[in-house]
């Protein structure tokens, strides 16, 4: 009986491979849908994007996890939070750009930090890549790997840019998500300033829809060049950052409104301007600051806010931030 059983199960097997079943879809598999389909598809990604605007209260938690290298000790976990409105500031379709405003302060005092933006590309041709040390560079996105997907490129405070990636929005299990290739980016501030052995990150960013909000989740890798000078990159060590958005509108939300609208034509010239410095010069390259970013961003975060308390004109103050970026982008390409 034993035998039996073995034979016939040995036949089956066989005869189920024979039946041409679908691979399952890989995450970097073109994507391959027909017209209404697709049409369907980005119509509710659109949605998904424009969902992440809002009024949130923020969770920031990262945590060092496990070392790669030898003798490495992670450092503490670290988990802070704040207040931060999200506006959408263009919208033209296949192209979505959404800012975030951070209000830290009192209610009575508060006090807006333009935060970081995100820029949504609908089936990117190219996206702005960190290129390690001073330098970002213009890098094709796979033909195969732009049907269907959207880029997103996040920028710095001062607008200069941070890191890019594609990838395709899907649900899961119930859960929709947009997760990225991998993605280069320099050291944050919270690093930055510690002066660490590692000098990048490499990582994933997922962003998912809550029932409540969404949450940036990012899977980082903290990489340093390699001691024997050949260049390579080496681990060092795992870094998880989840940043939690719950819907809330119990801080000084005005204030947010309050400074986009006066600050928002100097803001839409200097974004203006990175992208010309890019496209002119097929990439960004601009020296880091520790505490900021760029080594020019104190400087265009105090003429924002030379605008906003009504002591410097916003003509004047644009003049000023557009010849600051001309300036540092000849020097950093120099």
């Amino acid at each position: 009986m034993r035998s039996l059983t073995k034979s016939l199960l040995c036949a089956g097997l066989a005869a189920s491979a024979m039946i041409a079943l679908p691979a399952p879809a890989l995450a970097d598999d073109p994507i391959e849908r027909s017209a209404s389909a697709e049409e369907a598809a980005f119509q509710a990604d659109r949605e998904r994007i424009l969902a992440m605007a809002g009024d949130y209260k923020v969770t920031f938690d990262m945590q060092e996890a496990t070392a790669w290298m030898e003798g490495y000790e992670p450092i503490d976990a670290k988990v802070s939070g704040g207040y931060e409105s999200v506006r959408v500031i263009e919208d033209t379709g296949e192209r979505i750009v959404l800012q975030h405003l951070l209000v830290v302060g009192g209610e009575d005092n508060p006090y807006v930090v333009k935060h970081w933006r995100q820029d949504w590309q609908y089936e990117p041709e190219a996206i702005l890549t960190y290129e390690g040390g001073d330098t970002w560079e213009m890098t094709p996105v796979p033909e195969a790997m732009r049907a269907g997907r959207w880029s997103q490129t996040v920028y710095q405070v001062d607008d200069s840019p941070r890191y890019a990636g594609w990838g395709q929005w899907e649900v899961t299990h119930g859960v929709t998500r947009w997760r990225s290739n991998w993605t280069t980016r320099p050291l944050a501030r919270r690093d930055a300033t510690r002066n660490p052995i590692y000098d990048r990150y490499i990582g994933i960013n997922r962003h998912q829809l809550t029932p409540n909000g969404w949450i940036h989740w990012q899977d980082n890798t903290k990489m340093m060049p390699a001691q024997d000078g050949s260049g390579e990159l080496v681990p060092v060590v795992q870094e998880y950052v989840l940043n939690t958005y719950e819907r809330f509108d119990g801080y000084n939300v005005a204030a947010a409104e309050s400074y986009w609208e006066k600050t928002a034509p100097f803001w839409n010239a200097v974004r203006a301007k990175w992208d010309d410095v890019a496209q002119a010069q097929g990439g960004i390259r601009i020296s880091q600051e520790a505490n900021y970013g760029t080594d020019i961003a104190e400087e265009l975060l105090k003429l924002a806010d030379a605008i906003k308390n009504g002591e410097t004109a916003s003509d004047e103050a644009t003049a000023k931030a557009l010849a600051l970026i001309e300036t540092g982008t000849a020097r950093g390409g120099g």
